[in-house]
């Protein structure tokens, strides 16, 4: 990229300080965000539509799932179709998405602009956290001139900025992310109720499990929060079952056993079952818990 100009769209607990560490950084960010309030505090431009996006040279997509990034591009494409965008234009899609899904949209896209725009996928890891300190890990799936392109811009978000391969790639590279957070912060949900029900201080096990062969920064992260039973939603865990979903239909497509990811699947979806989807994704320890419950019940009652 020539400029440092760049749209930014969707502004929630990950894409507003994101947005703001771009324009901390020296660039000049125009964001479109549904809700106005998600501008307070942020030095960047207003848009009104997503349309109004048309002309930079680069356009953030950070919405929870593709079909949302689809309606709100819906105008931006219609514009382009009429009167298309630079050559080397980038829309770049941050969220977690389905590999094959933004494949497809990689073709809508080239051909709604004469092939004037491509798409990227650059989903993130590190939570709010990373979002706010500037520390995300980003999977790019590009050519490589695309990647050479974003980069320094990426880099304004990200300490760890990798290509993984053509466009969908960086996609699966954070499905297969989500597949050991997902499974792991189970496992340590699973330890920590089974800990505390046998008269165990939770605290104290994941302390040493800390200095052990089981410690990650999984077990950083999210311990604290699973040890204290602490739900605020730092990213909802609904999220989890959708991006599991993706690795259980990338693994079908390659004919690549997931057992371990079609448990998970199973579990998140009892996860929103019982109403816990908008929480923090330790909450699968209170998931865990209820099950418990339901099983000692079914137990007394044989």
């Amino acid at each position: 990229m020539t400029s440092t100009r760049v749209g930014f769209v969707g502004l929630g607990l990950m894409g507003a300080p994101m947005a703001s560490n771009i324009a901390k950084a020296g660039w000049n960010v125009t964001a479109w965000n549904r809700s106005g309030a998600a501008f307070e505090g942020l030095a960047v431009q207003r848009a009104a539509s997503v349309a109004e996006l048309r002309n930079e040279d680069a356009i953030i997509f950070m919405l929870p799932d593709l079909p949302f990034i689809e309606e709100a591009s819906t105008d931006l494409l219609e514009s382009w179709r009429s009167n298309p965008p630079q050559p080397g234009t980038a829309v770049v899609i941050m969220s977690s998405v389905s590999p094959a899904a933004v494949q497809q949209f990689g073709e809508t896209v080239q051909q709604a602009t004469g092939g004037n725009a491509v798409v990227v996928d650059a989903p993130v890891s590190g939570g709010t956290a990373g979002a706010q300190c500037g520390t995300l890990a980003i999977m790019v799936g590009a050519t490589q001139s695309q990647f050479e392109a974003l980069k320094p811009l990426l880099e304004t978000m990200g300490t760890t900025v990798r290509r993984m391969g053509p466009l969908g790639s960086g996609s699966l590279a954070k499905a297969c992310n989500q597949l050991i957070v997902g499974t792991t912060t189970a496992a340590l949900a699973e330890a920590a109720e089974l800990a505390e029900r046998s008269g165990m201080d939770v605290n104290a096990l994941f302390e040493v499990l800390s200095g052990g062969l089981a410690g990650s920064r999984v077990l950083d992260n999210v311990g604290p929060r699973l040890a204290a039973k602490d739900y605020a939603p730092t990213g909802p865990a609904k999220f989890m079952h959708k991006d599991l979903g993706f690795v259980v239909s990338s693994a079908e497509a390659v004919g690549s056993a997931v057992p371990m990811a079609s448990a998970a699947i199973d579990l998140y979806a009892e996860l929103k079952r019982q109403g816990l989807g908008d929480h923090d994704l330790a909450v699968v320890r209170q998931t865990i818990a209820n099950l418990s419950r339901t099983s000692a019940a079914s137990a007394s009652t044989n």
